[in-house]
């Protein structure tokens, strides 16, 4: 049995909506489908699940959504015209807009896009529908309950006759209230339905071919990856490869289940497989290379640092305080940096933090970097490869990029190096060129 994802580009138009078909009908054990929110149709376009969150917002403001789920209706009935199927959505749509209406939060919103997809889907394929609130279960404290969740996607599906069409990225609270995954979070689901049957693949069918080595929007056609582990995929999808959500990996993990990113409008083409153990297959020496931009890193300067004991604590429980995620904290005998993510986004007033660490630790010195990128390069193979990082700083060096910080996991999956944004570019196209070069 193969459990399919697709995409919302996948499901944007009556055409790619025929290209599901088509998969789908084309292998018998393609059984349990999960779909996510209709995509942008063309360059300007609207996703749907953000006109769904204009919804709520309208809803908020004015005491109706009306404008907008309209908007979002006729979409849908052009879908269904043009695809020959009937489905009632003046009802789903008054149910929606009365849903929107007595909601607290805005995830009952969010959410409508999946089940709307899902319920056109099912009619298309001829397919049953499982709503996704029957399977999918979070606990009061919206954290996501696995095993109930497991045990429940078994029993329900696991045996079924016909096949099943599943709406991604949201699940139930216990008090029936509808709660949804981060943005993307249509993979996970359809990893969790692949768990629960026992899949023998997991395929998320997307518009790419799959992974890329590195982003072809710096990179012009870069090398596909064919084959890469789950601990590969997990770093890459981290550091901005944004192919699949980094959490899919979770539910599939456990039981081994490949993984395969294959491309709706280009169905015969392999893609990327995803597995446990990629020992047996010929793989270059670097898998991937991705990054992120906009980190901000802060560098502690004081004499005798090593010496203080709880130095390092005192100072991460300030960064701690403002909710903020540490990615990395090199140091050295007098000076420590925290590079930290989020501090940006979460609009963060940077001198309150700094005199707040200045009180804690009374250090000679801090500066403050706002444009640091982190780039990663990632594969099993540099381990036990003499040369590799020197390989990376060559080329480095030759595109006259400064390398602002250098750190290596203990895995040794992963080499990071953090540069000036303004080099970032140059730095990926650099290394890609060094160990990819024709």
């Amino acid at each position: 049995m193969k459990v399919c994802k697709f995409g919302g580009t996948s499901m944007a138009t009556a055409a790619s909506i025929t290209n599901i078909k088509n998969i789908i009908h084309s292998d018998p054990e393609r059984k349990y489908i999960v779909v996510s929110a209709p995509g942008k149709r063309f360059s300007g376009d609207t996703k749907v699940t953000d006109l769904l969150y204009a919804a709520y917002a309208e809803q908020q403001k004015t005491g109706s959504a009306e404008a907008v789920l309209s908007e979002i209706k006729a979409r849908f009935e052009r879908l269904s015209e043009e695809l020959h199927v009937h489905i009632d959505w003046d009802a789903e749509f008054e149910a929606i807009a009365d849903g929107i209406a007595r909601s607290s939060t805005d995830d009952f919103a969010a959410s409508r896009g999946e089940y709307l997809s899902a319920v056109l889907i099912s009619k298309v394929l001829d397919f049953d529908f499982v709503d996704a609130q029957e399977l999918v279960k979070f606990r009061k404290d919206s954290s996501f309950d696995a095993m109930l969740t497991n045990d429940l996607v078994e029993k329900r599906l696991a045996h079924s006759e016909r096949g099943v069409v599943i709406p991604g990225f949201y699940g139930r609270l216990p008090d029936r209230t509808i709660k949804t995954f981060s943005r993307g979070g249509s993979d996970f689901t359809g990893a969790i339905i692949a768990r629960g049957v026992s899949a023998s693949v997991y395929e998320n069918w997307t518009d790419v071919d799959g992974f890329m080595v590195t982003d072809p929007r710096i990179v012009p056609e870069p090398r596909l990856i064919e084959v890469l582990s789950y601990e590969e995929l997990r770093e890459l999808s981290y550091m901005g490869a944004s192919v699949l959500h980094p959490d899919s990996v979770f539910p599939v993990q456990a039981k081994g289940i490949p993984i395969n990113i294959r491309n709706t409008f280009a169905p015969d083409k392999p893609g990327t497989l995803i597995l446990k153990d990629v020992s047996g297959y010929s793989r270059p020496l670097v898998t991937g290379i991705a990054g992120r931009k906009g980190n901000t890193n802060i560098t502690i300067s004081k004499a005798m640092m090593n010496d203080e004991v709880g130095f390092c604590r005192k100072v991460l429980s300030v960064i701690e305080r403002y909710g903020l995620s540490v990615e990395h904290v090199p140091t050295g005998i007098d000076t420590m940096s925290i590079v930290i993510s989020d501090m940006r986004a979460k609009h963060v007033d940077g001198e309150k933090l700094l005199n707040d660490i200045r009180g804690m630790v009374n250090p000679d010195s801090i500066e403050v970097s706002e444009s640091m990128s982190l780039i990663a390069v990632v594969g099993h193979g540099m381990a036990n490869t003499p040369g590799t990082a020197a390989k990376i700083f060559t080329a480095l060096w030759k595109a006259g990029v400064n390398i602002r910080l250098i750190d290596q996991g203990s895995s040794e999956l992963n080499i990071i190096i953090g540069v000036e944004d303004d080099d970032y570019n140059a730095a990926i196209a650099a290394i890609y060129g060094a160990f990819f070069a024709a």
